[in-house]
């Protein structure tokens, strides 16, 4: 692939702290606000590519940023090439692990270089990833967290705003009878054409996810998300096995090796990598040719305005994990239509800050 001429000059972050229309209640926490770091790749060809990351806590936006600095300061002044960069910044973090903070850093930065990339080319970042713009078939993954039967079923309806036809309902409750009980109000709540699926969030032990899982396969569900611990490939192989539901992980890959073996140990059946964990948009388009090579519909987790794009990359292209937390801080937030995502039809990703909003949020 021919790139663009461009230098890199240096990078701007900032930390921002966006409350969210619905409050999220996962088995892990609960969460009000969405912290996020921007990160702004700027060239000395005047190009600016954008990006951002969500950061789980508000601390971890701000270590986020530090290692984004650090990664920047071993480049500063190469010519932008992300695959070249990101290989090199692999071998230059490997004595503290790419992984966790580090992984999501060198990923926003990686995502930033190719956005100004195909700013500087004058296409969307699709076209330069070699596919042409189209909606993209997307779930409403806002709210949905963990409350009672009724506010599930109220929650739900609410969520088929944009005409979405896919939500994703969090479970995890203390019993069995709990999750069955707030499934079925949902999807009795719900058009029989509206998909539903369940996340557990990793939040059950293998024996419990078998069981959990048993009970749920009969419900008529989307898929099975993460219903034990993300990296445990021969227990997900059990249950993906055991049942006819379909078994989704892949938030938690860190990196497309985590992703290879869980492919070859047949730990799932729909795989969704985040951009964030799996390495940018450079490891996520190894891990579509992983996913593509086994067959594996592939959807994305969270960064929807970046995710459309990679999706629109991906042969194995499945369903877009949509959320609203970034649409406050920009001009032209990604459009939902008939339960579709609209790709910007602008140079880059058209991620575009409102800085005013911004500042509003800035955590630092």
């Amino acid at each position: 692939m021919t790139f663009p001429q461009l230098t890199l000059r240096g990078v701007r972050t900032r930390a921002v702290d966006v409350p969210m229309r619905y409050v999220l209640g996962t088995s892990a926490a609960t969460v009000r606000s969405a912290p996020l770091l921007l990160v702004d790749v700027e060239t000395k060809e005047g190009i600016t590519g954008r990006t951002y990351i969500f950061g789980y806590r508000k601390g971890g936006a701000r270590a986020i940023a530090e290692v984004v600095q650090d990664a920047a300061a071993v480049v500063v002044g190469s010519a932008v090439d992300p695959p070249a960069m990101a290989a090199l910044l692999e071998r230059r973090f490997t004595l503290i692990g790419v992984t966790g903070i580090a992984r999501m850093a060198l990923s926003a930065f990686d995502a930033a270089l190719w956005d100004a990339l195909a700013v500087a080319a004058k296409v969307p970042l699709a076209r330069l990833l070699g596919a042409e713009l189209r909606p993209v078939p997307a779930y409403n993954s806002c709210g949905l967290g963990l409350m009672s039967p009724g506010a599930a079923a109220d929650e739900a309806e609410k969520l088929l705003e944009h005409g979405f036809k896919a939500v994703k309902l969090r479970l995890g409750y203390a019993t069995l009878e709990e999750d069955l009980a707030v499934t079925r109000a949902v999807k009795k709540r719900l058009p029989d054409s509206v998909q539903v699926m369940v996340d557990y969030n990793q939040a059950l032990p293998l024996d419990e996810a078998l069981r959990r899982g048993r009970a749920l396969d009969s419900e008529g569900l989307a898929w099975l998300e993460e219903p034990t611990r993300h990296d445990d490939d021969a227990g997900n192989a059990q249950i993906a096995a055991a049942l006819a539901l379909p078994l989704q992980i892949g938030e938690n890959f860190n990196g497309p090796l985590a992703m290879q073996r869980a492919l070859d140990a047949r730990a799932c059946d729909l795989a969704m990598p985040d951009v964030a964990r799996i390495g940018g948009v450079t490891g996520w388009m190894q891990a579509a040719k992983i996913a593509a090579s086994h067959g594996t519909p592939m959807s994305s987790h969270l960064m929807p305005e970046l995710s459309v794009h990679l999706l629109l990359a991906t042969p194995t292209c499945h369903l877009l994990e949509y959320v609203d937390w970034a649409d406050v801080l920009l001009r032209e937030p990604l459009r939902i239509e008939d339960g579709f995502a609209i790709p910007a039809d602008r140079p880059g990703s058209g991620i575009e800050w409102d800085e005013q909003a911004v500042e509003r949020f800035r955590l630092d």
